[in-house]
Order: structure tokens, then C-alpha cells, then sequence
């Protein structure tokens, strides 16, 4: 059995050390100064040291103190996190995982609206396109774009089906649209058969093979941007760009029998979780599907 002191007396020396004055640990535990004096003084007795020097108006800790607060601060700091795990509120940090450039282009421009609406919750974005793993992942929602079934210990909520299609500077619409072998195909590492299956399902012959490949998405489509070839690309992910007449979509968009999900644990069920999952779904309802699908 582990022989500790009181909780109660450790998070009242712990606050003291950390803020320099136990007024100011009294102010941030909600008791009063004479309440954290008594708990530090318990503590010192029971552990036959002591924690504080100085004056009361400049405390110092003692070196038996300094190395109590070295072990003390970050286990709260790992208690408070283990509480917020499993706690079911509308409040703190709610871990999101999607494909990055997802995230740029389609949930960050959108995600000012769910800080309003909810600012009790932080949202704290990583990057990932991986298939979800319940026991992996520490995730608490993940938007994904793919083919089910999904992961039976997430629920899923659908967004959108995505669609793809060539999109160019402006400046070469016209040329992507009379022959679209004309332009320097652009490429990405991460889908190298964008090509290939786009043009099965568009039923055109576009040679996937040459033009010029790019680490990541992002950069291709930056590329598409400044007018250095046509590239294939879902519409949540450039429909901003299109309807602002940054890129053009001269053939259109077709399915591409993917689906775009955000996946919550059902094990966590927190509040914050389903909340901001409601929120994705109103907002990819809004989003809106191609003004005219390629035939």
C-alpha cells in the first residue's frame, strides 16, 4: 500500500511552491490563507521536514522542498489529464486527428464557428491520414476520407461523399477543357493513382504517367494554383478556391466512391466529442456539393 500524505495537504504545498505565496494558493484552491498554512505546516510534520524559508511576505522553498515540487507538479499535472479523459463535460481540450491538408483547407476556415458557438472547448488538431486504431490512437474524434466498414469502437458520423475532378489556374481552363493532355499533369506521393482513377471513372484517357509529383498534396495543389499544370482533386479540398475563381474545374466533378467521416470512441462518449461531431455534420450539410458534375 502506498503510505501519502493527505491530497488535500500535497495540492496545498504544491500550489504555494508553484505561485511563490500561499495567498495566492488559497486565491487558486478557494480556501482561506490560514486553511493552506495549516495543511503545509501538517505536511511538514508529518514528513519531519521543512518545505518553506523566509519570510512569509517571500517564501523560498527549502531543498527538501524544491524536490517534493520536481515530483509533485507533474503528477497533478498527469491526474488532471487522466480526469479530463474520462470526464463527461463540455469543457477542455478535445483531440482531433484528420489529414492535413484536410485541415488547411476545409476545417480550419470553418472552425472560428465552432469557437464561438462552443468556447469552453479547445480543439487540438494533429495531422494524420492513417486508418484509425482504437487501441493505438489516443484520438477523441477523427475525420477520415475512405471506404467502409469502419472501426466497430467508433461511432461514425457521415460529412460528405467526395468527388474529384481536374482543376487548373484560370489562365489554362481553356486549355484543359479542349485537351487536357495538352497541360503538365501534376502529382502527389500520397495519391499516385489520382490519375488512373479518375480517368475510369471519367471515362477519358489522361496519361497518369508523366508531368511532375510533389511530396505532399498541399504543394501540388499550390502548384495547380500558380498555373503549373492540372491536377485531380476532391472538392471539399479546393471548392473554396473554386468558388473564389482562384482555381478553375473545367470538366467538372465525378464520385470517387470514397466518403469523408468523423469517427468518436464509443468507449469516451464525451459530450465535447458528440458536440463538435453535430457541428461537422450542420457544416458539411451546408458545404454544398459541385455547382455541375462532370457527364
Amino acid at each position: 500500500m502506498r503510505q501519502l500524505p493527505s491530497l488535500n495537504a500535497l495540492r496545498a504545498f504544491e500550489a504555494a511552491g508553484r505561485l511563490g505565496r500561499m495567498t495566492l494558493a488559497a486565491d487558486e484552491l478557494h480556501v482561506t490563507h490560514s486553511a493552506v498554512s495549516r495543511q503545509v505546516q501538517h505536511l511538514e510534520d508529518l514528513l519531519g521536514v521543512t518545505l518553506f524559508e523566509g519570510p512569509k511576505n517571500a517564501l523560498r522553498l527549502t531543498e527538501a522542498g524544491s524536490r517534493l515540487m520536481l515530483g509533485l507538479t507533474p503528477a497533478f499535472d498527469q491526474l488532471d489529464l487522466a480526469v479530463r479523459s474520462v470526464a463527461n463535460t463540455e469543457d477542455g481540450t478535445l483531440d482531433v486527428s484528420c489529414p492535413g491538408t484536410f485541415t488547411m483547407r476545409w476545417l480550419i476556415p470553418r472552425l472560428y464557428r465552432f469557437r464561438q458557438a462552443h468556447p469552453e472547448i479547445e480543439v487540438r488538431l494533429s495531422a494524420s491520414s492513417k486508418p484509425v486504431d482504437g487501441a493505438r490512437d489516443s484520438f477523441d474524434v477523427a475525420i477520415r476520407a475512405g471506404v467502409g466498414p469502419w472501426p466497430v469502437e467508433f461511432y461514425a458520423t457521415h460529412l460528405f461523399d467526395e468527388q474529384i475532378g481536374p482543376v487548373a489556374a484560370v489562365a489554362l481552363a481553356a486549355a484543359v477543357s479542349a485537351d487536357i493532355t495538352s497541360v503538365p499533369l501534376l502529382h502527389s506521393r500520397t495519391r499516385r493513382h489520382a490519375w488512373a482513377d479518375w480517368s475510369k471513372r471519367a471515362g477519358r484517357s489522361a496519361d497518369g504517367t508523366h508531368g511532375n509529383e510533389y511530396e505532399h498534396f498541399y504543394f501540388m495543389l499550390e502548384a495547380a494554383s500558380a498555373g503549373l499544370g492540372v491536377c485531380i482533386a476532391p472538392w471539399p479540398l479546393v471548392a473554396d478556391d473554386v468558388r473564389s475563381g482562384i482555381l478553375a474545374a473545367p470538366l467538372g466533378f465525378i464520385p470517387s466512391g470514397q466518403t469523408y467521416i468523423a469517427l468518436q470512441r464509443r468507449s469516451r462518449g464525451h459530450r465535447k466529442s458528440a458536440l463538435f461531431c453535430d457541428w461537422l455534420a450542420l457544416e458539411a450539410a451546408a458545404f454544398g456539393q459541385p455547382a455541375a458534375l462532370a457527364p
